[in-house]
């Protein structure tokens, strides 16, 4: 920390400005405004406050040279750098997947043709209209850049051809793989009956007011670019989660025109407003 301070002292007022240091501040301002859109809205957001309060206490304590004081931030600081990375495990491997999600590999990755995009739509906004008009619940999950193959394994493989016929005969309440996600890959189904994540997610106390399927939505969204459609089996309404955020109440022209402009974009969207579905 001292080291630090002392770096800054030196580049302000000890070393020329160089188009170098101009370089490096530039990084260090996107990496801590990349943080902050990151952890907003998350529970990170009051761990970091108290960490900047335990920071400046032990600025304070060195100023006024408390050498108890001091050594026991010191002591805790040393803790803290474990600690952190266990606490903030959801946000930094959501981090990490999102760079990933920059990279050129992201252009392999993306949509087919206009057809093939046409096509998936058509029948995922057929088949959540036919599971809400049959009083059924559905969570229906879009791999996209990130792949799902660890929760596609924890589910029953289906490998068909994706139409809404079948989607909705899944999601049958007789049906032995309605209790579950359903995972598409491009055209095909890929498994049904998936077990998904329930971990925190951005929309953090809020989440509480969403049922199981949208809270899965919820989690799976914010640790991926997965897209999922909900289908509320009390409500019937049908909601989409991305990127951590849910959007509800889509009736079939919204439905259709925020999935076909999620599954067209080639990385994570930023996140919408939230509703209440």
């Amino acid at each position: 920390m001292d080291r630090i301070v002392q770096q800054l002292n030196d580049l302000l007022h000890g070393q020329i400005f160089k188009w170098n240091n101009a370089l490096d501040v530039l990084i260090v301002a996107i990496f801590i405004y990349y943080v902050l859109v990151l952890i907003r809205g998350t529970r990170a957001v009051q761990l970091l406050i108290g960490v900047l309060v335990l920071v400046l206490i032990y600025w304070i304590a060195t100023y006024l040279q408390l050498t108890l004081t001091v050594l026991l931030l010191q002591g805790l600081f040393a803790v803290a750098v474990v600690a952190l990375v266990v606490v903030f495990q959801p946000e930094l491997r959501r981090a990490l997947g999102q760079l990933g999600q920059l990279g050129p590999l992201n252009r392999l990755l993306a949509p087919g043709t206009e057809e093939e995009v046409e096509g998936i739509v058509d029948e995922l906004v057929r088949a959540a209209l036919l599971i809400s008009e049959a009083k059924h619940g559905a969570l229906i999950v879009l791999e996209r850049a990130t792949g799902l193959q660890d929760y596609s394994e924890t589910g029953v493989p289906v490998n068909g051809k994706l139409t809404a016929e079948l989607l909705a005969s899944i999601f049958m309440t007789r049906s032995p793989l309605h209790d579950g996600a359903v995972i598409i890959r491009g055209n095909e189904i890929i498994a049904a009956a998936c077990l998904l994540p329930l971990e925190e997610t951005a929309q953090g106390a809020a989440a509480h007011r969403y049922g199981m399927r949208h809270r899965a939505a919820l989690s799976i969204s914010a640790q991926t670019d997965a897209i999922v459609i909900v289908v509320s089996e009390e409500t019937q309404s049908i909601s989409i989660a991305s990127g951590g955020r849910m959007i509800g109440a889509l009736d079939e022209e919204r439905l259709r025109r925020v999935l076909s402009s999620l599954i067209r974009s080639r990385i994570q969207p930023l996140p919408f407003r939230s509703k209440a579905s």
